[in-house]
């Protein structure tokens, strides 16, 4: 697996640069996030945007694991107190700067993040392929207090990917906040990572209720928007160098 740090400064957002282009994804209050459409983004100084890189990211797992509210805890949305199952098709955006070590460039990563309702899967099949068309990557979610759905991983896994399709595929353990009834162990998770060699990250699916929690929650989505936005540049690079080594 790829070393976390490897392709990108992985403790740039703390220095005054950091800072000052993570500054336009907050509200002025400094630690509620914005929230941005399709065709909004963040507002940065003329003379100095980073460079905009955009993905599309499937995010697949068991009904009920969290998807929904992972992808409200990346995108700064309201996280649903109750689960309800996703109608159809939904694309949330989420804007995350990084500077790329190689490179010493800052670049601005547009995740487009595609949640599909399991119901829509069953009963649409345009559905499935409409999200995995042209997709830069796989998040594949599990619950900590439902083996089940982690021992599902290698069929989702089996079903969606091949050895040589370059996906950016990372595995995402929610509900990670509820160690008491977590059914899912530090061993299972060194055995899937040595056997499938994809990452798994870890997420809280609660919101923060104030501005402490809410620099905590920051501090935890770091690392997380961090691996999946080096993953995605690490297989921008394979891919480079595939369509090089071709022709």
């Amino acid at each position: 697996m790829l070393s976390p740090g490897s392709l990108l400064q992985t403790e740039w957002y703390k220095t005054r640069e950091g800072q000052d282009m993570l500054a336009p994804l907050f509200h002025r209050d400094g630690f509620s996030r914005k929230t941005f459409g399709l065709l909004e983004r963040p507002s940065y100084p003329p003379s100095n945007p980073p460079e905009e890189v955009t993905y599309k990211l499937f995010m697949v797992g068991k009904s009920s694991v969290g998807k929904t509210s992972t992808v409200c805890k990346l995108g700064g949305y309201s996280i649903p107190t109750t689960h309800s199952e996703t109608p159809g098709v939904q694309v949330s955006t989420v804007y995350w700067p990084t500077r790329i070590t190689q490179l010493n460039k800052v670049f601005l990563f547009k995740l487009q993040l595609w949640d599909a309702g399991e119901n829509s899967l069953k009963k649409f099949d345009h559905i499935l392929s409409s999200c995995t068309d042209k997709t830069d990557g796989i998040l594949f979610l599990f619950s900590f207090i439902d083996k089940g759905s982690f021992e599902e991983l290698p069929q989702f896994l089996t079903k969606l990917t091949n050895p040589g399709d370059n996906l950016c595929k990372i595995v995402l353990g929610t509900k990670f906040d509820q160690h008491a009834h977590s059914e899912v162990t530090q061993r299972d998770i060194r055995d899937f990572e040595s056997t499938w060699n994809i990452p798994i990250l870890r997420i809280k699916n609660v919101p923060h209720y104030n501005q402490t929690e809410a620099e905590n929650e920051v501090s935890e989505l770091v690392p997380i928007l961090n691996t999946i936005c080096e993953h995605l540049w690490y297989r921008d690079i394979v891919t480079a160098q595939q369509e090089k080594a071709y022709f």
